[in-house]
């Protein structure tokens, strides 16, 4: 499995918690809920490639916090 990029990410605490609760609705982390709403945000904008093939990492389900 290729290594993730890691960073700092700084949030409004009110920001922090939305997305806390709305992690815990969707039975994922908050990094893997951050990780899944930019890659579905890149999808619709058509600057993440779809099908077979496609580069970056795998789709992952709901709860799958591994990696």
């Amino acid at each position: 499995m290729a290594s993730k990029k890691s960073f700092l990410l700084r949030l409004d605490p009110k920001l922090y918690e939305a997305l806390e609760r709305w992690a815990a609705d969707e039975f994922r982390s908050v990094n893997g809920h951050i990780e899944y709403l930019l890659r579905e945000a890149l999808r619709q904008s058509g600057r993440w490639p779809a099908g077979p093939g496609r580069s970056g990492p795998p789709d992952r389900e709901p709860g799958d916090d591994s990696g």
